[in-house]
């Protein structure tokens, strides 16, 4: 995506940046979280030291974050660009500064994650100085901190973005499907009869030619609006159906404090790592979609 979209200019529009965005920040899951996960689901135990069980955690939140602020940014300009086309003027230009935004500001509000991420042994030490299991977890000092910050994690980088997300996309829905392209009643079609009607019985006058060029564009435009948005809510649907278990599976752990003493410790865990690899299936899906969805980025 990120090559295709470089080497053609005539990609390089408002959705396609930040689509490219949201595969870079799939491409960071990809290269910084998933071998760590991998091993830690497989053996338990974290091998990798201090400082990497701080970036490594923080920078997962941080694509989490970058991912979930450029699809809402994408639905916000959709929906500028087709509700109210004459409010907001979308520009690459704009669109490159939000992007830039968007990273600062992923990179900030997920710093505490850093801070309070410190590695543990599970067991004490024995005589020989050996530690049975390394953990990488969360040290907070007092329990209503990690309450409030899972919490308000949950709202920013879920279900807030999540509900305004699909406020803005069925509207965007009823704007673009309840204008149907000739064949069916339509705005669109009420203009095209007409022309149809006007050009049989004599030559094309250069006003009807015009005017034929006009509704054809229009046509066009609305064909190829459909087939961005049918991508773009597959999108959003896979996104919130991947991120749906883990971000319920934290929010009873951090905040309800479940899980903590379950007597089916292997049925837990096995749930956690099932919401993990679901985070890591959502990033190889994205670029499936774009290929099945998407003839330019084919």
């Amino acid at each position: 995506v990120c090559i295709a979209v470089w080497k053609n200019h005539h990609m390089r529009t408002v959705t396609n940046y930040f689509i490219v965005n949201l595969s870079l920040a799939d491409i960071l899951v990809t290269i910084t979280c998933l071998p760590a996960t991998l091993v830690v689901d497989i053996t338990e135990t974290w091998f990798f030291g201090q400082p990497l069980c701080k970036v490594i955690p923080y920078l997962q939140t941080v694509s989490v974050s970058v991912s979930v602020l450029t699809l809402s940014c994408i639905a916000l300009d959709r929906w500028y660009a087709i509700c109210h086309p004459l409010m907001f003027k979308s520009t690459a230009k704009r669109a490159r500064n939000s992007i830039i935004i968007i990273w600062i500001v992923s990179c900030i509000i997920m710093i505490p994650q850093a801070i309070v991420m410190e590695c543990s042994s599970v067991f004490p030490a024995l005589a020989n100085k050996t530690t049975l299991f390394t953990v990488c977890d969360e040290h907070w000092g007092a329990e209503f901190y990690p309450k409030m910050y899972h919490t308000c994690f949950f709202l920013v980088t879920y279900m807030a973005p999540l509900c305004l997300m699909v406020l803005a996309y069925l509207q965007i829905f009823r704007k673009l499907w309840c204008r149907q392209i000739p064949g069916t009643s339509s705005v669109v079609q009420k203009k095209w009869k007409p022309l149809q009607t006007s050009a049989q019985p004599r030559g094309l006058g250069q006003s009807t030619k015009s005017k034929i060029s006009t509704v054809a564009a229009e046509i066009k435009q609305i064909r190829a609006r459909r087939k961005t948005a049918r991508m773009l809510m597959v999108v959003l649907l896979v996104f919130a159906l991947c991120y749906l278990p883990i971000s319920i599976l934290n929010v009873l752990k951090r905040v309800f404090g479940m899980f903590n003493h379950a007597d089916d410790r292997e049925t837990v865990y096995a749930w956690f790592t099932f919401s993990h690899w679901l985070v890591y299936a959502n990033s190889a899906a994205n670029p499936i979609i774009y290929n099945f969805l998407s003839g330019k980025l084919r």
